[in-house]
């Protein structure tokens, strides 16, 4: 089979992917971290779930770069390095940074996730290796990837520092959920999930393709309904839950 007939069939099960994961998850929450329930069969420690299901998308990209025609364009290079910063991060830090290893992360989760990350990996890499044209050193000064790098370390950076912030209410070994109010957590109650969107939008204007515009879609899709389920969970369960704070947009939503 082509492999640009694959490379269409997986591009187009991204979009679709993603209007199914936005409809499916304003019905039911997904199931982990202060969400996790019974019924979602087997589960594993998170930082084993977060390693494995994360990997394919740092491991496959590269492999792409290896095997397309694009290894001497700057602009793939650069392409590749913020790609594998994030995935660099996001497998090989992450997980050895969380903590509440108590919890679980349901091994269907992380089937659907490495699965997804799979095929992400695969059409990013194929479009930005073997069938773009090359987008040169003049694309450094298109206002297209200026503003999209900008967004895109922007977000990483708001991810990031977010996260650090989870992280530090609670003590090691300690279990249970704060209030977090420091960063953009005095306006918003997920601003790692707005981080994210944003560093992914990002993305899309920086390589200005398909694939990016299909993983930003689809992280808008997965995040979105996460964000407000969480900040329907903090208003329920803390009495004194700032009223102010918006779900995922500051001011907004």
């Amino acid at each position: 089979m082509p492999d640009q007939f694959i490379y269409k069939i997986l591009l187009t099960s991204v979009f679709v992917f993603s209007a199914v994961i936005f409809a499916s998850l304003f019905v039911v929450t997904a199931p982990y971290g202060r969400h996790i329930r019974k019924g979602w069969g087997l589960a594993i420690r998170p930082r084993v779930g977060w390693l494995v299901m994360e990997f394919p998308a740092f491991l496959i990209i590269i492999l792409m770069f290896i095997a397309g025609r694009r290894q001497t364009d700057p602009a793939a290079i650069v392409f590749l390095a913020m790609w594998t910063a994030h995935y660099t991060q996001r497998t090989f830090i992450y997980p050895f940074l969380m903590r509440g290893e108590n919890k679980k992360f349901p091994i269907l989760l992380i089937i659907f996730a490495l699965i997804f990350n799979a095929i992400n990996g695969y059409i990013n890499g194929y479009y930005l290796f073997s069938l773009s044209p090359a987008y040169g050193i003049s694309w450094f000064a298109d206002p297209r990837f200026i503003i999209g790098a900008v967004l895109f370390f922007s977000g990483m950076i708001i991810n990031l520092h977010s996260d650090h912030i989870l992280r530090n209410l609670r003590k090691k070994g300690k279990e249970g959920y704060k209030i977090p109010r420091n960063g953009l957590f005095r306006y918003i109650s997920c601003p790692n999930y707005f981080g994210e969107i944003i560093e992914w939008i990002g993305w899309a204007l920086a390589t200005w393709s398909l694939p990016g515009l299909a993983f930003a879609l689809f992280t808008i899709t997965n995040l979105a309904p996460r964000a407000f389920s969480n900040h329907r969970w903090y208003l329920e369960s803390f009495p004194d839950y700032p009223r102010s704070r918006k779900a995922l947009i500051p001011f907004i939503c």
